[in-house]
């Protein structure tokens, strides 16, 4: 049996981003140091992401939802928002 032939290097395969081990069941995460509250599912860059989680200022909400991050006085990231479908769930 042969080894199959290599994809065309044309084809492009992108798909949702992860969202983080310790997050893997929460839409909204929180950063504290900017009182910013980020769409896990929207957001476009990782490297946004990578950020967030290697300073360690994260925080996720009870339950999973704008509202509850709002309540606490979060305000949803631009990019975040601008991205998101449902920005108001």
């Amino acid at each position: 049996m042969g080894a199959l032939p290599a994809p065309p290097s044309f084809v492009t395969t992108i798909g949702p981003m992860e969202r983080p081990t310790r997050f893997e069941h929460n839409r909204w995460v929180g950063d504290k140091r900017n009182q910013v509250v980020h769409d896990v599912d929207a957001i476009e860059d990782p490297e946004h992401l990578a950020d967030l989680m290697e300073a360690r200022t994260y925080l996720c909400f009870g339950p999973d939802s704008l509202a509850e991050a709002r309540n606490r006085g979060y305000h949803p990231c631009r990019v975040c928002a601008r991205s998101s479908a449902e920005g108001d769930d």
